[in-house]
Protein backbone atom coordinates (compact mmCIF):
# COMPACT_ATOMS: atom_id res chain seq x y z
CA UNK A 1 0.00 0.00 0.00
CA UNK A 2 1.54 3.93 -0.64
CA UNK A 3 0.23 7.14 -1.08
CA UNK A 4 1.69 7.98 -4.43
CA UNK A 5 -2.06 9.70 -5.78
CA UNK A 6 -2.28 11.79 -2.38
CA UNK A 7 -1.34 15.29 -2.64
CA UNK A 8 1.99 16.73 -1.72
CA UNK A 9 2.47 17.90 1.61
CA UNK A 10 3.10 21.46 2.41
CA UNK A 11 7.21 21.32 2.80
CA UNK A 12 9.11 23.79 5.60
CA UNK A 13 12.35 26.09 4.20
CA UNK A 14 14.98 27.34 5.25
CA UNK A 15 12.72 30.78 6.41
CA UNK A 16 10.64 28.66 8.46
CA UNK A 17 14.01 26.70 10.35
CA UNK A 18 14.92 30.61 10.98
CA UNK A 19 11.09 31.11 12.49
CA UNK A 20 11.60 27.92 14.36
CA UNK A 21 15.05 28.86 15.58
CA UNK A 22 13.56 32.53 17.12
CA UNK A 23 10.74 30.61 18.81
CA UNK A 24 12.79 27.89 20.61
CA UNK A 25 15.22 29.81 21.79
CA UNK A 26 15.73 30.48 25.20
CA UNK A 27 13.91 26.42 25.46
CA UNK A 28 16.53 23.92 23.60
CA UNK A 29 20.10 23.93 24.19
CA UNK A 30 22.76 24.38 21.98
CA UNK A 31 24.77 21.10 22.23
CA UNK A 32 27.82 21.13 21.82
CA UNK A 33 29.98 19.75 18.40
CA UNK A 34 33.11 17.48 19.00
CA UNK A 35 36.11 16.91 16.61
CA UNK A 36 37.30 13.60 17.35
CA UNK A 37 40.32 14.21 15.21
CA UNK A 38 42.81 12.15 13.07
CA UNK A 39 42.65 8.11 13.39
CA UNK A 40 38.94 8.38 14.55
CA UNK A 41 37.07 7.56 11.14
CA UNK A 42 39.59 6.05 8.15
CA UNK A 43 39.85 7.91 5.00
CA UNK A 44 41.24 11.26 6.30
CA UNK A 45 38.32 13.23 6.39
CA UNK A 46 37.33 15.98 9.05
CA UNK A 47 34.77 14.74 10.84
CA UNK A 48 32.52 17.18 13.28
CA UNK A 49 29.93 15.08 15.97
CA UNK A 50 27.01 17.02 16.80
CA UNK A 51 26.05 15.70 20.45
CA UNK A 52 22.54 16.29 20.47
CA UNK A 53 22.26 13.51 22.81
CA UNK A 54 23.09 15.91 25.65
CA UNK A 55 19.85 18.19 24.49
CA UNK A 56 17.12 18.15 26.91
CA UNK A 57 15.10 14.76 27.35
CA UNK A 58 18.12 13.17 25.81
CA UNK A 59 17.34 13.37 22.26
CA UNK A 60 16.50 16.45 19.26
CA UNK A 61 13.27 15.98 20.11
CA UNK A 62 12.48 19.00 22.00
CA UNK A 63 13.35 21.35 18.86
CA UNK A 64 10.23 20.01 17.05
CA UNK A 65 7.82 19.46 20.01
CA UNK A 66 8.56 23.15 21.13
CA UNK A 67 8.15 24.69 17.97
CA UNK A 68 4.50 22.96 17.04
CA UNK A 69 3.26 23.81 20.47
CA UNK A 70 4.47 27.73 20.63
CA UNK A 71 3.60 28.04 16.77
CA UNK A 72 -0.10 27.55 18.55
CA UNK A 73 -2.41 30.55 19.47
CA UNK A 74 -4.38 28.83 21.65
CA UNK A 75 -3.76 25.05 23.34
CA UNK A 76 -6.44 22.84 24.39
CA UNK A 77 -7.61 22.24 28.28
CA UNK A 78 -6.47 18.84 27.57
CA UNK A 79 -3.12 19.08 26.83
CA UNK A 80 -0.42 17.84 24.32
CA UNK A 81 -0.74 14.29 23.21
CA UNK A 82 1.68 11.92 21.27
CA UNK A 83 2.62 8.33 20.29
CA UNK A 84 6.14 7.39 20.36
CA UNK A 85 9.31 4.68 20.46
CA UNK A 86 10.17 6.66 23.74
CA UNK A 87 12.98 9.85 22.75
CA UNK A 88 9.68 12.05 21.37
CA UNK A 89 7.27 11.38 24.13
CA UNK A 90 9.88 12.05 26.48
CA UNK A 91 10.27 15.28 24.83
CA UNK A 92 6.89 16.13 24.46
CA UNK A 93 6.53 14.82 27.97
CA UNK A 94 9.55 17.78 29.17
CA UNK A 95 7.57 20.05 26.87
CA UNK A 96 4.34 20.06 28.56
CA UNK A 97 6.14 20.12 31.98
CA UNK A 98 8.21 23.47 31.58
CA UNK A 99 4.99 24.91 29.82
CA UNK A 100 2.71 23.85 32.62
CA UNK A 101 0.84 21.47 30.32
CA UNK A 102 -1.07 18.23 30.59
CA UNK A 103 0.69 15.49 28.76
CA UNK A 104 -0.42 11.87 27.66
CA UNK A 105 2.01 9.53 25.58
CA UNK A 106 1.40 6.46 23.75
CA UNK A 107 4.58 3.89 23.93
CA UNK A 108 4.85 0.49 22.26
CA UNK A 109 6.04 -2.81 24.08
CA UNK A 110 8.98 -2.22 22.91
CA UNK A 111 9.93 0.87 24.23
CA UNK A 112 13.56 0.69 26.17
CA UNK A 113 13.07 0.97 30.15
CA UNK A 114 15.47 4.10 30.39
CA UNK A 115 12.81 6.03 27.73
CA UNK A 116 9.93 4.69 29.68
CA UNK A 117 11.49 5.93 32.95
CA UNK A 118 12.07 8.84 31.52
CA UNK A 119 8.67 9.57 30.60
CA UNK A 120 7.31 8.82 34.18
CA UNK A 121 9.92 11.01 35.39
CA UNK A 122 8.76 14.14 33.59
CA UNK A 123 4.97 13.48 34.92
CA UNK A 124 3.37 11.96 31.81
CA UNK A 125 0.13 10.44 31.94
CA UNK A 126 1.98 6.99 29.68
CA UNK A 127 0.17 4.40 28.14
CA UNK A 128 1.86 1.26 27.08
CA UNK A 129 0.53 -1.21 24.58
CA UNK A 130 0.63 -2.08 20.51
CA UNK A 131 3.70 -4.12 19.04
CA UNK A 132 5.48 -1.19 17.64
CA UNK A 133 4.54 2.78 16.60
CA UNK A 134 1.93 2.46 14.40
CA UNK A 135 -0.02 0.97 16.62
CA UNK A 136 1.01 2.88 19.46
CA UNK A 137 0.06 6.04 17.25
CA UNK A 138 -3.38 4.50 15.94
CA UNK A 139 -4.53 4.37 19.64
CA UNK A 140 -3.47 7.36 20.53
CA UNK A 141 -5.33 8.71 18.06
CA UNK A 142 -8.48 7.22 19.51
CA UNK A 143 -7.68 8.72 22.77
CA UNK A 144 -6.95 12.37 20.70
CA UNK A 145 -10.55 12.24 19.46
CA UNK A 146 -12.06 11.71 22.88
CA UNK A 147 -10.01 14.37 24.78
CA UNK A 148 -9.75 16.74 22.39
CA UNK A 149 -5.82 16.71 23.20
CA UNK A 150 -2.92 18.48 20.43
CA UNK A 151 -1.27 15.76 19.13
CA UNK A 152 2.62 16.29 18.34
CA UNK A 153 3.38 13.94 15.40
CA UNK A 154 6.71 12.22 16.33
CA UNK A 155 8.07 13.05 12.64
CA UNK A 156 5.71 14.04 10.07
CA UNK A 157 4.21 17.62 10.78
CA UNK A 158 5.04 20.94 9.59
CA UNK A 159 6.29 22.69 13.09
CA UNK A 160 7.53 19.53 14.18
CA UNK A 161 9.67 19.12 11.16
CA UNK A 162 10.62 22.99 10.76
CA UNK A 163 12.26 22.53 14.64
CA UNK A 164 14.19 19.80 13.92
CA UNK A 165 16.39 22.12 11.15
CA UNK A 166 17.37 24.08 13.78
CA UNK A 167 19.39 21.41 14.69
CA UNK A 168 21.32 21.80 10.94
CA UNK A 169 21.18 25.77 11.85
CA UNK A 170 23.30 25.50 14.94
CA UNK A 171 25.67 22.83 13.23
CA UNK A 172 26.45 25.08 10.38
CA UNK A 173 27.00 27.74 12.81
CA UNK A 174 29.42 26.06 14.90
CA UNK A 175 31.63 23.90 11.95
CA UNK A 176 31.29 25.64 9.19
CA UNK A 177 30.59 24.85 5.66
CA UNK A 178 29.94 21.25 5.43
CA UNK A 179 30.46 18.67 2.56
CA UNK A 180 27.63 15.91 4.16
CA UNK A 181 25.93 15.40 6.99
CA UNK A 182 25.20 11.88 8.13
CA UNK A 183 21.98 11.55 10.20
CA UNK A 184 20.09 8.70 11.46
CA UNK A 185 16.26 8.10 9.79
CA UNK A 186 13.54 6.12 11.43
CA UNK A 187 10.46 8.39 10.00
CA UNK A 188 12.51 11.01 8.90
CA UNK A 189 11.40 14.00 10.98
CA UNK A 190 15.77 14.97 11.84
CA UNK A 191 16.27 14.03 8.01
CA UNK A 192 13.79 16.58 6.47
CA UNK A 193 14.70 18.95 8.83
CA UNK A 194 18.44 19.27 7.47
CA UNK A 195 17.31 19.05 3.93
CA UNK A 196 14.57 21.62 5.11
CA UNK A 197 17.59 23.71 6.00
CA UNK A 198 20.22 22.42 3.52
CA UNK A 199 17.99 21.85 0.64
CA UNK A 200 20.66 20.89 -2.52
CA UNK A 201 23.39 22.56 -1.06
CA UNK A 202 25.22 20.03 1.48
CA UNK A 203 24.70 15.99 0.64
CA UNK A 204 22.72 14.23 3.12
CA UNK A 205 23.71 10.53 4.04
CA UNK A 206 20.25 9.23 5.37
CA UNK A 207 21.79 6.26 7.76
CA UNK A 208 18.99 2.93 8.48
CA UNK A 209 19.20 -0.31 10.10
CA UNK A 210 18.76 -2.96 7.41
CA UNK A 211 16.10 -4.34 9.73
CA UNK A 212 14.08 -0.98 9.92
CA UNK A 213 14.75 1.19 6.74
CA UNK A 214 11.16 2.81 5.58
CA UNK A 215 13.16 5.55 3.95
CA UNK A 216 15.23 2.78 1.29
CA UNK A 217 12.31 0.73 0.99
CA UNK A 218 10.20 4.15 -0.52
CA UNK A 219 12.83 5.21 -2.51
CA UNK A 220 13.33 2.19 -4.29
CA UNK A 221 9.90 1.77 -4.55
CA UNK A 222 9.50 5.74 -5.25
CA UNK A 223 6.39 5.99 -2.94
CA UNK A 224 6.14 5.48 0.40
CA UNK A 225 5.09 1.81 1.77
CA UNK A 226 4.95 -0.13 4.94
CA UNK A 227 8.27 -2.36 6.33
CA UNK A 228 8.58 -4.38 8.82
CA UNK A 229 10.75 -3.23 11.61
CA UNK A 230 13.12 -4.94 14.40
CA UNK A 231 16.81 -4.62 15.25
CA UNK A 232 18.63 -3.01 18.34
CA UNK A 233 17.70 0.60 17.14
CA UNK A 234 14.25 -0.38 16.43
CA UNK A 235 12.46 1.35 19.69
CA UNK A 236 14.27 4.91 18.26
CA UNK A 237 14.05 4.14 14.12
CA UNK A 238 11.61 1.26 14.10
CA UNK A 239 9.13 3.11 12.05
CA UNK A 240 6.80 0.83 9.56
CA UNK A 241 6.29 4.19 7.16
CA UNK A 242 8.55 6.90 6.42
CA UNK A 243 6.92 10.37 6.50
CA UNK A 244 5.46 12.22 3.40
CA UNK A 245 7.25 15.35 4.29
CA UNK A 246 10.62 13.69 4.62
CA UNK A 247 10.10 11.50 1.78
CA UNK A 248 9.00 14.44 -0.41
CA UNK A 249 12.14 16.32 0.52
CA UNK A 250 14.37 13.55 0.13
CA UNK A 251 13.20 13.17 -3.30
CA UNK A 252 13.70 16.92 -4.51
CA UNK A 253 16.82 17.21 -3.12
CA UNK A 254 20.51 15.69 -2.63
CA UNK A 255 20.79 12.73 -0.80
CA UNK A 256 22.58 9.43 0.21
CA UNK A 257 20.71 6.35 1.35
CA UNK A 258 22.79 3.70 3.37
CA UNK A 259 22.14 0.60 4.93
CA UNK A 260 24.15 -0.48 8.66
CA UNK A 261 23.55 -3.57 10.52
CA UNK A 262 23.25 -4.13 14.03
CA UNK A 263 26.81 -5.36 15.01
CA UNK A 264 28.30 -2.46 13.33
CA UNK A 265 25.86 0.05 15.22
CA UNK A 266 26.55 -1.60 18.31
CA UNK A 267 30.73 -1.22 17.75
CA UNK A 268 29.45 2.62 16.62
CA UNK A 269 27.99 3.04 20.50
CA UNK A 270 31.26 1.46 21.92
CA UNK A 271 33.34 3.77 20.11
CA UNK A 272 31.72 6.98 20.96
CA UNK A 273 32.16 5.41 24.62
CA UNK A 274 35.67 4.17 24.32
CA UNK A 275 37.31 7.13 22.91
CA UNK A 276 34.95 10.03 23.74
CA UNK A 277 33.28 8.79 27.05
CA UNK A 278 29.83 9.62 25.20
CA UNK A 279 27.06 7.31 25.70
CA UNK A 280 24.61 7.16 22.70
CA UNK A 281 21.32 4.74 22.41
CA UNK A 282 21.39 2.35 19.49
CA UNK A 283 19.47 4.99 16.79
CA UNK A 284 22.29 7.93 18.48
CA UNK A 285 25.10 5.72 16.94
CA UNK A 286 23.79 4.86 13.60
CA UNK A 287 24.93 7.61 11.71
CA UNK A 288 28.42 6.92 12.68
CA UNK A 289 27.97 3.38 11.86
CA UNK A 290 27.87 4.45 8.34
CA UNK A 291 30.78 6.18 8.54
CA UNK A 292 32.95 3.57 10.98
CA UNK A 293 31.52 0.68 9.14
CA UNK A 294 32.15 1.85 5.25
CA UNK A 295 28.46 2.04 4.42
CA UNK A 296 29.07 5.55 3.60
CA UNK A 297 32.94 6.11 2.58
CA UNK A 298 34.48 10.05 3.01
CA UNK A 299 37.03 11.68 1.11
CA UNK A 300 40.56 12.75 2.34
CA UNK A 301 39.61 15.84 3.41
CA UNK A 302 35.95 15.82 3.06
CA UNK A 303 33.97 17.75 6.00
CA UNK A 304 31.50 15.47 7.63
CA UNK A 305 28.92 16.08 9.86
CA UNK A 306 27.29 12.85 11.88
CA UNK A 307 24.30 13.47 14.78
CA UNK A 308 24.64 11.70 17.54
CA UNK A 309 21.17 12.24 18.25
CA UNK A 310 20.09 9.86 20.85
CA UNK A 311 21.44 9.10 24.35
CA UNK A 312 18.66 7.40 26.30
CA UNK A 313 19.57 4.10 27.23
CA UNK A 314 21.23 1.52 30.17
CA UNK A 315 24.86 3.17 30.58
CA UNK A 316 25.58 -0.12 31.51
CA UNK A 317 24.97 -1.92 28.00
CA UNK A 318 27.38 0.54 26.46
CA UNK A 319 30.33 1.03 28.88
Amino acid sequence: MNDSNEPLPALPGRHDVEAAAARIRGHVRVTPVVEPGAGFADGGAQVFLKLECLQHSGSFKPRGAFNRVLAQAQLPAAGLIAASGGNHGAAVAYVARELGLRAEVFVPEIAAPAKIARLRDYGATLRIGGRDYAEALAASRLRRDESGALEIHAYDEFAVVAGQGTLARELERQAGELDTVLVAVGGGGLLAGLLAWHGSGVRVVAVEPQRSCALHAALAAGATCDVEVGGVAADSLGARRVGRIAFALAQANRLTSVLVDDDTIVAAQRRLWSQLRVVAEPGGATALAALLGGAYRAQPGERVGVIVCGANTDPGLVA
